[in-house]
């Protein structure tokens, strides 16, 4: 096969904020292109995942390479890197942008610059893509494309004049945004002779090919029979199949410095493959890669198996989708009340959920999450410092000196009419304000730092609520600082539930006390015996709630007699009930513990 010439080749990848119409566009290249007849097009043809397509947001990045033959007459190679549009995923988009030489910021012309499509623009920028921006959504009545390339302009300082106006639904604008991938999106860089290097920007596991890894070959070549190296790692391979998606898995002889593709060489561990590695020939001593920075998971949650017996089943599960997402991390945890399971931590509160549905949905599996929690660092009066991410580490309250949170720097991007309902939300949220700026007379930007535990709740839901879903978000992680922390322990019968353990604020206690335990009266079914719920911070009770009883009517057989019968029966009675609550044990249900999620 005759390798394609470098300068026909142009790596490009789709950026933008959540719902502005990213893979619809992806869709529209790819008919446009002839990648996909019009038998086999669906919608969203590049989210694999039923969770992508349902919720309509993208969560794993693709590649797919298209053949374009522009107006000069030349036939083009196009490789699309298909991105992740939400904040949780930024390391997903990171990686792809840095396999690319440009990129398309797509922006709704009717909604205009959000959060989101900051943060990616940044992140293109770093990588000094060339960046071309597509106005999409003019079709709609509410569209003003005229707007929001002012806005392009004001806020992110590019040059919209020769922005493209398109709708990736009525197929408007695909032909010119193609003709300008082609024109100013510059060919890779890079030698054809020179050693191989490539660069890791995702791997998943085949149950028939090993680990399947997705490459774009900065230098030299790689084809089946190479003997390669993983850096990070050291291991060597032999490389058993190349091929590219087109959009379909196809086997090529061989991947030329520019292109993007995916090889297998029988890795059996997608844990040898770390996403940002480089890939070499065996014998070759080369510089690695410009990397990435080491992901780090901001929240933490455990997630056990609603039946222990599937404890060995959930390890697997979390295992195999590690390989396709290695941006949460795990290890095995214990709890007196729900057994083995595992503390992960991920990106955000989306990643959390999307992990979960992955394992209950691909694995079959029935799982309890506890909830959601961050990272502290506490110092002790020895002065020695631990970090605590699980509130059953807590160490003894005599022993702490200063307890440090993580903060955030959150943006917010709202309609101004929202400002007041922002604000006061994050004022209740223990925020401290920075700045607040309007970008237009018509839109504004909030700045607060956020302590993060306060955000990974119910942050994000309470903004679309305030906002009625037009406030959008971004934020990045600040620094440490001293808060009035304490933990809070649920007591059922005296006894710590320690799934139900919480890190909270000194002065947010009482009331998130006081809603757990009412929570938890609702869900806890009545036995045979009192059951009283307690919240308390160290040997003080901050709050309290009853389950009454269930009583047989021990008196329904004395139809008159003497008073001491009944009595008697009553105490006989009592003296049952109270052997039983000391004996008896009381079944916590599942949704006990999404009640604390849901609080």
């Amino acid at each position: 096969m005759r390798a394609f010439p470098q300068e026909k080749i142009r790596n490009f990848s789709i950026i933008a904020h959540v719902d502005h119409g990213k893979s619809t566009l992806a869709d529209r290249l790819l008919e446009a292109t002839g990648a996909v007849s019009e038998r086999e097009m669906r919608e969203q043809f590049l989210d694999k995942l039923d969770l992508e397509r349902e919720r309509g947001i993208t969560i794993k990045a693709q590649a797919v390479r298209l053949y374009y033959r522009a107006e000069n007459g030349e036939l083009y190679q196009l490789n699309l890197i298909d991105t992740p549009g939400h904040v949780d995923f930024s390391y997903e988009v990171s990686r792809a942008l840095s396999a690319c030489e440009g990129a398309l910021l797509v922006v709704d012309a009717s909604q205009g610059v959000e959060a989101q499509t900051l943060a990616n623009v940044y992140l293109a920028l770093e990588n000094d893509l060339e960046i071309i921006p597509v106005l999409n959504k003019i079709d709609l009545p509410q569209a003003d494309p005229e707007r929001v390339k002012r806005e392009i302009e004001e806020i992110i300082g590019l040059d919209a004049s020769e922005a493209i106006l398109a709708s990736a639904k009525m197929g408007i604008g695909t032909k010119e945004i193609l003709e300008a991938i082609v024109k100013k999106i510059p060919p890779p860089r890079g030698k054809r002779e020179s050693p191989l290097r490539a660069l890791i920007f995702d791997s998943w596991y085949d149950p028939y090919l090993g680990v399947v890894v997705l490459i774009r070959v900065v230098e030299g070549k790689i084809y089946p029979g190479q003997k390669i190296k993983l850096l990070s790692t050291g291991r060597t391979y032999e490389v058993t199949k190349v091929g590219v998606f087109a959009p379909h898995p196809t086997a090529v002889d061989v991947l030329y410095a520019g292109e993007v593709g995916f090889f297998a060489a029988g890795i059996k561990e997608v844990r040898e493959t770390r996403i940002g590695d480089t890939v070499t020939e065996a014998g070759a001593q080369v510089e690695p890669l410009p990397g990435f920075r080491e992901i780090k998971p901001m929240v933490f949650a455990g997630i056990f198996p609603v039946e222990s017996d599937d404890y060995e089943d959930l390890r697997e599960a979390i295992e195999k989708l590690w390989l396709n997402d290695p941006a949460f991390s795990y290890e095995p945890e214990t709890s007196a009340a729900l057994g083995f399971g595992f503390r992960c931590g991920y990106q955000g509160l989306l990643h959390m959920e999307i992990v979960q549905e992955r394992l209950e949905r691909e694995f079959g599996l029935n799982l309890i999450t506890t909830a959601p929690s961050v990272r502290y660092r506490v110092e002790l009066t020895d002065g020695s410092e631990v970090e605590v991410e699980n509130p059953a580490q807590w160490p003894d309250p005599g022993r702490i000196k200063v307890v440090k949170e993580p903060y955030i720097r959150a943006e917010i991007y709202s309609p101004k009419e929202y400002i007041g309902p922002i604000l006061t939300l994050c004022e209740e949220k223990r925020g401290e304000q920075r700045e607040i700026r309007y970008l237009t007379p018509e839109r504004v930007l909030i700045v607060y730092d956020l302590p993060f535990a306060e955000v990974v709740l119910d942050f994000f839901d309470r903004l679309k609520s305030v906002s009625r879903g037009y406030a959008s978000m971004d934020y990045q992680f600040l620094e440490y600082r001293p808060g009035d922390l304490v933990k809070m322990d649920i007591l059922i019968n005296k006894q710590p539930v320690d799934a139900l353990s919480v890190i909270v604020h000194r002065e947010k206690a009482y009331y998130r006390g006081r809603d757990l335990v009412s929570r938890l009266k609702e869900v806890i079914p009545r036995q045979l015996f009192e059951v009283v719920i307690q919240a308390a911070i160290g040997a003080k009770i901050i709050a309290r709630e009853r389950i009454p009883p269930l009583r047989k009517d021990v008196l329904a057989k004395c139809y008159g007699g003497d008073v001491t019968r009944k009595k008697k029966l009553l105490e006989k009675q009592k003296e049952g009930k109270r052997r039983m609550k000391a004996l008896g044990t009381v079944e916590i249900p599942q949704e006990a513990f999404l009640a604390v999620l849901r609080i």
